[in-house]
């Protein structure tokens, strides 16, 4: 089929990220014209559910009026505003307060940033500068996690632990160290229990701190779940093993809710899910529904008092972004938060997330599923050739993405990962008729990509 005039020039004309760009010049894009609440419409004017929120971000849905008035009531009242050299606005200032409010452990101050990239490099060169400030000078190194995913600036794009964030980009820098992943389906030894794997899991990390030195690892990052790596849960009694390690050995926790911060799974925030507390916490994403694009680093008030510190020293604080808590973006993130509030959106989680579990869990009946789980209204299921043996397909096959691309013909915007898993992520605004109406779409996708591994000899 001959590409459309809008393909033609998007392949002639953009650089796509995570894209196979030899191959977009023969399929060329999916070129979306319009969103309405959890539905998306292309450029023939053919719907799709949006299971990904965009990317795991759009939590009201598109054509949010509340959000379109606040970003325009803006503009109009005070387009631009920056935070350097001690200036400020409203904008900013109320919604470094509301973030404060909310937060679910003690916040000193928020620095603003544009995304979650963003974000992440600035917790990185935080702590450096405030054990500086310490004069702890050599406590520098971060743990991240296999297929933790924190950004793709260089810095967090060290951090992030997935091939194609590396290869070619001359990276990870080696300031990083890697924890395991904590994937009990994947990575648990026979007969091993949940709560048994964690223990494992903090003892290796253990062994890695006891090896690098404790005086030289200024924190670890981890998200609540790791997201882009494949929706994978913590497995029981995670979070409390290794945060009893950290503990031991004054590392700070650097907690990444850029995915699962806002409702994303039944709580305002993952950790308060999984039921830790960081020193740091990343945001980003569903802070705005994804209207305008910001992120923020809520601090704990110990490291501020030491950034403080050291910028009285110094005689500045050396660090910012031309958008630092752009007034705009502030607006629609404070709107945003006011129609979570109002409208209980947390709540709405909760009442619709069991049967979008249920569904969930359902698809690892299907001969090709072989993990199927989520919480809230997150989930990931991994693409097997022989669930009985756990057998993957080979990478060349490329099994998730011509599955992500049978369900996608079916009318679902879904994410193939790494490892053949297939996220969904959809809209927090998402109702029980169209959780139902996903599912059976997505069902007919994964019956047709059955039907395609059993022509090709590669399922049972």
């Amino acid at each position: 089929m001959p590409l459309s005039n809008a393909q033609t020039r998007d392949v002639e004309a953009l650089l796509h990220p995570y894209t196979n760009l030899v191959k977009l010049r023969e399929t060329g894009p999916l070129v979306f014209e319009r969103g309405k609440g959890v539905r998306v419409y292309d450029e023939h004017g053919r719907d799709y559910i949006e299971a990904m929120a965009g990317l795991w971000c759009t939590a009201l849905g598109w054509g949010e009026e509340a959000l379109i008035e606040a970003a325009a009531e803006q503009m109009r009242k005070l387009a631009y505003g920056h935070l350097f050299a001690g200036r400020s606005h409203e904008p900013a200032i109320a919604l470094a307060e509301k973030l404060k409010d909310i937060a679910p452990f003690p916040v000193g101050k928020v620095f603003f940033a544009n995304s979650g990239s963003e974000a992440n490099d600035t917790q990185i060169k935080l702590f450096w500068y405030a054990n500086n400030s310490r004069g702890k000078t050599a406590k520098k190194k971060i743990i991240s996690r296999v297929k933790g995913y924190h950004g793709v600036t260089i810095a967090s794009a060290s951090l992030t632990s997935l091939p194609a964030n590396h290869k070619s980009f001359d990276l990870p820098l080696d300031f990083v160290r890697f924890a395991e992943c904590p994937h009990y389906y994947r990575n648990a030894e026979a007969g091993e229990s949940e709560r048994d794997f964690s223990a494992r899991m903090a003892k290796n990390l253990e062994a890695l701190i006891e090896k690098e030195g404790p005086d030289t690892i200024a924190a670890m990052i981890a998200e609540p779940l790791q997201g882009a790596g494949g929706v994978i849960l913590p497995p029981e009694g995670y979070f409390e093993a290794i945060c009893r390690v950290l503990g031991r050995y004054d590392i700070a926790l650097i907690d990444d809710e850029v995915i699962t911060g806002f409702g994303r799974t039944g709580n305002w925030f993952g950790s308060q899910t999984y039921g830790f507390e960081p020193d740091t916490m990343t945001i980003a994403k569903a802070l705005s529904s994804a209207y305008l694009p910001i992120s923020a680093v809520m601090i704990s008030p110990e490291i501020c008092a030491a950034i403080e510190e050291e910028s009285g020293r110094i005689g500045t604080f050396g660090h910012g972004y031309t958008y630092s808590g752009h007034p705009v973006a502030a607006a629609v993130a404070l709107k945003t938060i006011e129609i979570y509030e109002q409208r209980d959106i947390i709540g709405h989680v909760r009442r619709v997330a069991p049967l979008f579990q249920k569904r969930l869990a359902k698809l690892g009946e299907h001969p090709l599923v072989g993990e199927a789980k989520g919480v809230g209204l997150i989930g990931g299921i991994e693409i097997v050739a022989d669930k009985k043996t756990k057998k993957s397909f080979e990478p060349s096959q490329t099994a998730a993405v011509k599955i992500g691309k049978f369900v996608e013909d079916e009318g679902v915007i879904v994410r193939p990962l790494l490892g053949d898993r297939i996220a969904l992520c959809p809209p927090l605004v998402i109702n029980e008729e169209e959780i139902n109406e996903l599912f059976d779409r997505f069902e007919r996708g994964l019956d047709r990509g059955h039907d395609w591994a059993k022509r090709e000899g590669w399922s049972p």
